[in-house]
C-alpha cells in the first residue's frame, strides 16, 4: 500500500495541474488509448480537474470493447456445439453478439468456463481428452505472449484436442488510423505503459516522427496519468513531437524481447476489425501457418461468419474519441451494464462503464478549473 499511496499522493497531484496550468497557452487535446488509464481518469476526477484548455479524449484503449461482433458470434457458435469446452477471460462472457452473450450459452447447457490463464484452458484439454477445448484469445499486446505460449506448448506436448479463437489487435496502427482519419482531432496520445512492456518503445517512434505528434507512455494511478498529461502538453506547447517514456519503473525501450521472438514464431500480423470502426490494415495477430492446426476458426469453421452492428449502439464514436459516453441516447437508459447494447457499456475497462459508475447521468459535473 506504500508505494500504491504516493502514486495517489493528493499534495504531488495539485504540484502537477499546477505545471500543466503553469506552460498551457491554448486548448490541446490528449487521447488515452488504455482503457486502464480512462478508468483511473474518470474515478478520479482528472478531467475535471485539468484546466479547461486540455481535453482528455477517451480512445480504443479496451481490448474487449474493440473485439468485433462477428469474433464475438463465432465464439458463440463454438461455444454452443456438443463437445466442445469453451474458455474465456471473465470479461468476455457478457460482452453482447448480435442476439447472445457466453453467459446465455452456458445458460443453456453450453460448457463455457471462466479461466485466469490461457495455460488453465490447456490444463483443461489434458484432463478432458474426449472434449474441444477453445480459449478465446483476445486483447492487445499485453496478453498476446501468453497466449502464445499456451499454443506453442499445446503443439510441443501434442496436445490436439486445444484450439484458440484468436482476436488480438495491435496499437500503434490503430494510433495511425486515429492521425490519418478527417475527423481526427487528437494533438498528442498517452500510450498504454502494459503493450510497452511487452512490445518497448521503439515502434511509436515512426509514428511520432511521421505526424510531429508526442507520444508519452503512461501508466495507471493517478500521478502516473497526471505526468504523462504534463509531459504531453509540454511538449505540444514546446512544438515538439516525440516519443516520451514516462513509465520508466516498467518500461524498457526494446521491451520484453524473448516475448516478442515467441510472438513471431506462433502469429502473424494480419488485417483485424475493430468492433465499431472497421478494418484497419496491419492491425491483428492470427495464428502463423505453421500453428494453423490450433486455430478454432479454420476447426469449426465459422471463418465466413459476418453480421452487423446494432444501429442504436454509438460504441464506434466512443471508442474512435468522437464522442464522450454520455453523449448517446442510450446511455443509462436502453444501456446499462446489466443491459448493455455495446461491449464499451459491460468491459471492465470500457468508457461507458467507467462514465456509468463514477458519472451517473443527471448527476452535476464538477466545475472545470480555468
Amino acid at each position: 500500500m506504500k508505494y500504491l499511496d504516493e502514486f495517489q499522493d493528493p499534495a504531488l497531484a495539485r504540484t502537477l495541474l499546477e505545471q500543466i496550468d503553469a506552460v498551457v497557452t491554448r486548448p490541446w487535446a490528449v487521447m488515452e488509448v488504455c482503457g486502464g488509464q480512462t478508468h483511473s481518469i474518470i474515478r478520479h476526477g482528472i478531467d475535471q480537474l485539468l484546466s479547461e484548455q486540455v481535453e482528455l479524449i477517451h480512445g480504443p484503449g479496451c481490448p474487449v470493447c474493440v473485439t468485433p461482433l462477428e469474433m464475438v458470434d463465432r465464439a458463440l457458435a463454438i461455444a454452443a456445439r456438443p463437445g466442445v469446452v469453451f474458455c474465456s477471460f471473465g470479461d468476455m462472457l457478457r460482452v453482447p453478439g448480435s442476439g447472445q452473450d457466453l453467459f446465455s450459452v452456458k445458460a443453456r447447457g453450453g460448457d463455457v468456463r471462466v479461466v485466469y490463464s490461457p495455460l488453465d484452458a490447456l490444463d483443461v484439454a489434458v484432463d478432458n481428452p474426449d472434449k474441444e477445448v477453445v480459449f478465446f484469445g483476445v486483447g492487445f499486446e499485453t496478453t498476446a505472449p501468453a497466449n502464445a505460449m499456451a499454443v506453442h506448448q499445446a503443439r510441443q506436448r501434442g496436445i490436439a484436442n486445444f484450439s484458440m479463437l484468436v482476436s488480438h489487435v495491435l496499437v500503434p496502427p490503430a494510433l495511425e488510423a486515429i492521425m490519418t482519419a478527417p475527423s481526427s482531432r487528437v494533438d498528442g496520445f498517452l500510450a498504454a505503459g502494459h503493450v510497452c512492456t511487452v512490445m518497448g518503445t521503439w515502434q511509436y517512434e515512426p509514428l511520432a516522427e511521421r505526424f510531429r505528434v508526442p507520444i508519452v507512455v503512461t501508466g495507471f494511478e493517478p500521478l502516473d496519468v497526471l505526468d504523462g498529461i504534463r509531459r504531453c502538453v509540454l511538449q505540444l506547447e514546446g512544438g515538439l513531437g516525440e516519443v516520451e517514456n514516462a513509465y520508466p519503473r516498467a518500461v524498457r525501450p526494446e521491451g520484453n524481447r524473448p516475448a516478442q521472438v515467441m510472438l513471431a514464431e506462433v502469429f502473424e500480423v494480419c488485417d483485424r476489425q475493430w468492433r465499431g470502426i472497421g478494418t484497419i490494415p496491419n492491425s491483428g495477430w492470427r495464428l502463423a501457418p505453421d500453428y494453423g492446426d490450433f486455430d478454432a476458426e479454420r476447426r469449426f469453421d465459422v471463418v465466413e461468419l459476418a453480421v452487423c452492428e446494432p444501429e442504436r449502439c454509438r460504441a464506434g464514436e466512443v471508442l474512435q474519441g468522437l464522442i464522450k459516453p454520455d453523449a448517446c441516447e442510450c446511455f443509462g437508459n436502453d444501456c446499462t451494464p446489466r443491459s448493455p447494447l455495446g461491449a464499451p457499456m459491460v468491459s471492465n475497462e470500457g468508457a461507458c462503464a467507467a462514465y456509468y459508475r463514477y458519472r451517473r447521468p443527471g448527476e452535476p459535473v464538477t466545475a472545470r478549473r480555468g
